[in-house]
C-alpha cells in the first residue's frame, strides 16, 4: 500500500502564513534602524540649532514607527503560539483577522516610512518640507501613546544634555555681605584698644 501524501490543512497553511508576515516585519525592522539612527541625528542637529520644535517631530515619529513594529510582530507571534496550541477551528477568524491588520500595518508602515529624503524633510523649511511637518504632526496626534509622548520627551530631555551639556548654573551676587562689615568693626575697636594711653587721653580730651 502507498503512503498517502501528507495534507497541508488550513492550520498549517496559517502558520505558514504567520511567519511569512513576520519575517516582512522583520525586514522593515532592519531597514528602519536606518531611518530612526537618522531621526535621531536629525532631533540632535535640530536642538543643536535651538530649534527645539522640529526636535521632537523627529523623536516622535521614530517612536511611533518602533512601537507599531513592534506592537505587529507581538501580535503575530501570540497568533502563531495560538495557533500551534488550541484548536484551530475555535480560533481561526482570530487568526484571518490578525493576518488582515498585519497586511494593514506593512502598507502603512511601507507608505509612510518612506526614504531618507523623508527624514531630512523633518529640518526643512521650505513650503513643502513645513506641510510636509503639519502632515506628520498631526498624524501623530492620533495614533502615539500617551506613555510613548512620555517617553519621547524624556529621550528628548537627555539628547537635549548631550547636545546643549547641563544648564548653567546661577550667577553668584557680587554684593558684599553684612558680616564683612561687622568684621570691620570689630577690627576698629581691636586697635582702638590697643592705642597707646595718652593717645586715648588726648581723644577723650578733644570729645569733652
Amino acid at each position: 500500500m502507498g503512503n498517502n501524501p501528507s495534507r497541508v490543512t488550513a492550520q498549517d497553511k496559517a502558520i505558514l502564513d504567520l511567519k511569512l508576515q513576520r519575517d516582512k516585519l522583520h525586514q522593515y525592522q532592519r531597514r528602519i534602524t536606518v531611518l530612526t539612527d537618522k531621526e535621531t541625528a536629525v532631533a540632535r542637529q535640530m536642538l543643536a540649532a535651538g530649534d527645539k520644535k522640529r526636535a521632537l517631530l523627529a523623536l516622535r515619529r521614530k517612536k511611533y514607527q518602533e512601537s507599531l513594529l513592534e506592537k505587529t510582530d507581538l501580535q503575530l507571534a501570540q497568533l502563531e503560539q495560538l495557533t500551534r496550541s488550541v484548536e484551530f477551528a475555535l480560533i481561526q477568524k482570530d487568526v484571518v483577522f490578525g493576518l488582515q491588520q498585519g497586511t494593514k500595518v506593512l502598507k502603512e508602515i511601507h507608505s509612510e516610512m518612506g526614504g531618507i529624503e523623508h527624514v531630512e524633510k523633518l529640518m526643512g523649511e521650505t513650503a513643502d518640507a513645513v506641510a510636509y511637518q503639519r502632515e506628520v504632526s498631526e498624524m501623530l496626534g492620533g495614533r502615539i501613546t500617551n506613555q510613548d509622548e512620555d517617553e519621547v520627551e524624556d529621550e528628548l530631555a537627555a539628547l537635549e544634555l548631550e547636545v546643549n551639556g547641563p544648564a548653567p548654573l546661577p550667577n553668584v551676587p557680587d554684593t558684599k555681605l553684612p558680616q564683612v562689615k561687622e568684621q570691620r568693626h570689630q577690627q576698629q575697636q581691636s586697635e582702638e584698644e590697643h592705642e597707646p594711653e595718652p593717645e586715648l587721653e588726648r581723644r577723650a580730651m578733644l570729645a569733652a
